[in-house]
């Protein structure tokens, strides 16, 4: 294992890249899907179970666990990876999207955001300094800047306005990160749908320096073919030699078109989320568990998976399971939705290394009924 953290770029394929990010807990290989485990667990999974459907690395949120249970507790219990028994690397988020999207009663000043939490209604008070030093204490490996996210749609004066104080916010974030061997800071490059304003916003961030760059502010009502349109004016703007990473995306054919376009790293809930909810994704396409015309289906949900849900059970026992609304059927699809996106980013990386990651991928776009995710220039 590397003792620090580095990013070392293997294959090209036209835009779409495979790589390995090197961390002193373990390699990352790009491009990478992290399951989301928002309050120190990805929901309906054990940690083995997680590993074993071939991440590399999971997510964590600042917000959240600042609220439930304490940054210092987990601290003083001796971090987070202990703390939920992960021991490979964890990305934190900063807690940016959370304020703005559940927290109550927000004001946002030059110094940071106060808020009520949407727990209890306490208040509370997240400055750059505070989402770095929260991060510090769980111990992640990835650290994200704190940022703030304007609500979609919003004009060009106030995405300007917004990024500027994102950018400051970034300055300070880095600068209250400082020096923690092994571990890393990314910075989140915003702008709404303005190409200019993305520009700008990636430079400024190139200029401060950061080991890593994700591209926020997307997937939040825009539609799939602005996101991608703002991939194709933001990413030619960031280092090559620096992990690329889409925060928040998404469905199967959203990351497969931001793959075209150079993006590394993925995280989303929809895999865990569609599981307790009864949903799955196949190489044919999303099922519903639901549905009726499962009954009586002997046969496995997707003959090509290797997971539990596909290997020892039929649909019909699924499709009964969710009926019933017996926690299993959380567990099982959501092993499955879980397994599904890592074959899909392995079918990625060996398709970019081996040059054929276009036929992949119409391939896979062909078989969900969907085609738009191929266009990257």
């Amino acid at each position: 294992m590397s003792e620090q953290f580095t990013f070392e770029l293997t294959g090209v394929d036209g835009a779409a890249r495979t790589g390995i990010v090197h961390t002193p807990r373990g390699d990352i290989r790009t491009p990478a899907f992290m399951p989301v485990g928002t309050a120190a667990t990805v929901k309906a999974m054990l940690p083995e179970s997680v590993r074993s459907t071939g991440a590399g690395i999971i997510l964590g949120n600042t917000y959240h666990l600042m609220l439930r249970p304490g940054a210092e507790r987990i601290a003083r219990l001796g971090g987070l990876h202990k703390f939920m028994r992960w021991d490979g690397p964890i990305l934190t988020d900063s807690g940016g999207f959370q304020v703005m999207s559940l927290a109550k009663l927000r004001e946002i000043t030059e110094d940071g955001v106060r808020f009520h939490s949407h727990i209890d209604g306490s208040p509370e008070f997240l400055s750059p300094e505070r989402a770095m030093e929260i991060q510090r204490l769980l111990g992640s490996d990835i650290q994200m800047v704190l940022d703030e996210c304007p609500a979609f749609p919003a004009t060009e004066a106030q995405i300007e306005s917004s990024l500027a104080l994102s950018m400051r916010w970034a300055k300070q974030s880095k600068a209250a990160f400082g020096v923690q061997p092994g571990r890393a800071c990314f910075g989140i490059v915003q702008g709404g749908v303005y190409p200019h304003l993305r520009r700008r916003s990636a430079e400024h961030l190139i200029d401060i320096g950061f080991d890593g760059y994700a591209v926020g502010g997307l997937a939040v009502g825009e539609g799939q073919s602005v996101m991608f349109e703002v991939l194709d004016v933001t990413v030619p703007h960031l280092p090559a030699g620096r992990p690329r990473y889409l925060m928040g995306v998404g469905k199967p054919d959203d990351i497969v078109g931001a793959v075209l376009r150079g993006i590394d790293m993925f995280d989303c809930v929809l895999p865990t989320r569609s599981g307790r909810n009864g949903q799955a994704f196949t190489r044919a396409g999303t099922l519903n568990l639901r549905n009726a015309r499962h009954v009586d289906d002997s046969g496995p949900l997707d003959p090509h998976c290797s997971c539990p849900a596909c290997r020892e059970f039929s649909r019909a026992y699924l499709h009964h399971v969710v009926k019933a609304n017996e926690i299993i059927a959380a567990m099982l699809l959501t092993w499955h939705n879980l397994t599904y996106y890592q074959d899909l980013m392995a079918g990625l990386r060996n398709a970019i290394a081996a040059g054929g990651v276009r036929d992949f991928a119409q391939t896979c776009l062909r078989s969900w009924g969907a085609e738009t995710a191929s266009s990257a220039n």
